[in-house]
């Protein structure tokens, strides 16, 4: 059984590029999604302080789902990677064992 490890190089580069995103993604929705209170209305706009807390539980709400992703993201980045690695070391020690494996159909051997 051969394992194609070009392939899983590739999908670690892929969720290592996703990971980055995420972090875009995450510094936007932390730092440039802020709407000041005073944009939704003024004080005797009595359901402005609604919108604007309405407003900051759903910029915590994709805030925390955009982490989860993150950390599912670098989750299935690791467990790949750490198969990986696996995958390459056992082909290693398959050809050391193919080439430590002494010719049985050498010259001279009898049969």
């Amino acid at each position: 059984m051969r394992v194609d490890l070009s392939a899983l190089d590739e999908v670690i580069r892929k969720l290592n590029g996703l990971l980055s995103d995420m972090d875009k993604a995450n510094t936007k929705a932390k730092y440039e999604t802020d709407i000041p209170s005073s944009a939704f209305g003024s004080e005797k706009f009595l359901e402005s302080n609604g919108l604007h807390d309405a407003h900051q539980q759903q910029k915590t709400r994709i805030e925390t789902m955009i982490k989860g992703l993150h950390q599912l993201i670098d989750d299935f980045g690791t467990s790949t990677s750490k198969v990986r690695d696996k995958y390459s070391n056992q082909e290693q020690a398959n050809k050391q064992g193919v080439s430590a494996v002494p010719d049985s159909g050498s010259k001279g051997a009898a049969h």
